[in-house]
């Protein structure tokens, strides 16, 4: 098992969504890091917990 950091903003928005963070720690570590990938393109709060949101509703977080 890989070791994966977290961006400051995924960790907050988690820590405030307590199902994606649920979710979240569930995902194989690829999965992980191919959300992680897509916070590189997150420019605000609302867009990050846009992000966290879909997760939580089980969209596959696909780029858009």
């Amino acid at each position: 098992m890989m070791s994966i950091d977290l961006p400051m903003g995924l960790g907050m928005a988690l820590a405030q969504n307590e199902a994606a963070m649920h979710k979240f720690e569930s995902l194989t570590d690829n999965e992980k890091m191919a959300i992680i990938e897509q916070t590189h393109s997150v420019r605000s709060k609302a867009e990050m917990r846009a992000l966290v949101k879909r997760l939580c509703d089980g969209d596959k977080l696909k780029a858009e």
